[in-house]
C-alpha cells in the first residue's frame, strides 16, 4: 500500500489505486456445463444478481479516461448469491501482469514512482533491466478502449477450480465482450473528454444492454501457477461460466462506489486461491477500503 500511495498519493476518500470508475447492475447467468469445472454456486444455480465496476487504474480521483496512467483498466464483478454471500472477480484489461510476485511489485511500484525527474539510468531502467517480465508487460500494447464495453479483462492469478466429483483444475478467469474488441488510437483518444468512457457507458445503457461472456483459460500440466507475469500458450482450453448481461447504472453512483468493495480472495466452495499473490491482493484491498471508508469523500 505504502508503494502505491508512493506512486499516485494519499487522497482521503478514495481509493489507493483504481480510485476512477463508474457502477453498474445486470444479472449473471451460469453456462450449463460451469458445473462441470466448479461447484461453486454461481456456476450451478440460476440467474442471479451482480454488481459491476469500471475503472481507471490510477489512484488519482478524476483521473481522465484519455490519459496513458488510466490503462490497465478495471472490470470488477461482485456476485449476490442466493444465501446472501457474495463472491468477486477482480480483472485487467491486460492480461499478465509486471511482477512474479508481491515483494517484486512493491519494487516495481517503488522503482516507477523514484523515476520522476530521474537522472538516467531512472531507477526503473535499472529495476526492467533485471526484471525482463516486467519490461514485457509494459512493452505490451495498452489502447485506450472505445467504450468499457469494447475491452476484454483478465484475471493475471491462477485458481484452483474444483467440482462436485472433486476433480480440480488450475484456470485463469478472462471476460470477452459481446460488442467485441475496439480501441482508439493515441490522436483519437488525446481528442476525447476526460470522462469519455463514463459518459459512453450512459450512453450506451440508455439504448441497449452490455453483455460479457465469462470464460476460465484451464491450465495444462508445467504452465505456472503462481507467476502471474507468465502468459499461458494461446492453445489453451477456454471454458465458458456464464453470461453477464449488464442493464443500467447503479441509481446513486457516488453513495454506491463508496460502500462497494471488493476481493479477489472474496470466495466460496469450489474456488480456492493458492498463490500468495491472492491474499496480499485482498489484504491491500481491504486496506484500502479501511482507509477511505474511515474518512468523508472529499472528493468534488
Amino acid at each position: 500500500m505504502a508503494a502505491i500511495n508512493m506512486l499516485f498519493g494519499i487522497h482521503p476518500g478514495a481509493r489507493a489505486a483504481h480510485a476512477t470508475g463508474i457502477v453498474a447492475e445486470g444479472r449473471f447467468t451460469p453456462d450449463p456445463g460451469a458445473a462441470g469445472i466448479s461447484r461453486a454456486l454461481h456456476f450451478a444455480g440460476g440467474p442471479l444478481r451482480a454488481t459491476v465496476r469500471f475503472s481507471n487504474f490510477a489512484g488519482i480521483p478524476g483521473f481522465a479516461d484519455n490519459q496513458p496512467m488510466a490503462d490497465p483498466r478495471g472490470m470488477a464483478v461482485k456476485f449476490h448469491l442466493a444465501d446472501g454471500r457474495e463472491t468477486d472477480v477482480v480483472t485487467r484489461s491486460v492480461a499478465g501482469f509486471p511482477a512474479a510476485n508481491t515483494e517484486d511489485f512493491r519494487r516495481f511500484l517503488i522503482a516507477v514512482a523514484s523515476s520522476r525527474g530521474a537522472a538516467q539510468p531512472t531507477p526503473l531502467q535499472i529495476y526492467l533491466a533485471g526484471h525482463p517480465e516486467a519490461a514485457t508487460f509494459l512493452a505490451r500494447p495498452k489502447p485506450a478502449p472505445v467504450s468499457f464495453a469494447t475491452q476484454a479483462y483478465y484475471e493475471a492469478n491462477a485458481f484452483a477450480f474444483a467440482n462436485a466429483a472433486g476433480e480440480v483444475r488450475y484456470g485463469r478467469y478472462r471476460w470477452l465482450p459481446d460488442a467485441g474488441g475496439a480501441t482508439l488510437s493515441a490522436d483519437q483518444a488525446a481528442a476525447m473528454s476526460a470522462d469519455y468512457l463514463r459518459r459512453e457507458l450512459a450512453q450506451r445503457l440508455a439504448r441497449e444492454k452490455v453483455g460479457f461472456r465469462l470464460f476460465v483459460q484451464i491450465a495444462a500440466p508445467g504452465d505456472p501457477l503462481h507467476d502471474p507475469s507468465a502468459l499461458w500458450p494461446d492453445d489453451r482450453a477456454m471454458v465458458e461460466l456464464g453470461r453477464l448481461t449488464i442493464d443500467r447504472l447503479a441509481d446513486d453512483n457516488g453513495a454506491a462506489e463508496a460502500v462497494l468493495a471488493f476481493r479477489p480472495d472474496a470466495l466460496v466452495d469450489g474456488i480456492v486461491a493458492e498463490d500468495p499473490m491472492i491474499a496480499a491482493r485482498g489484504a491491500a484491498y481491504d486496506l484500502s477500503r479501511q482507509r477511505r471508508q474511515s474518512v468523508p469523500d472529499q472528493r468534488n
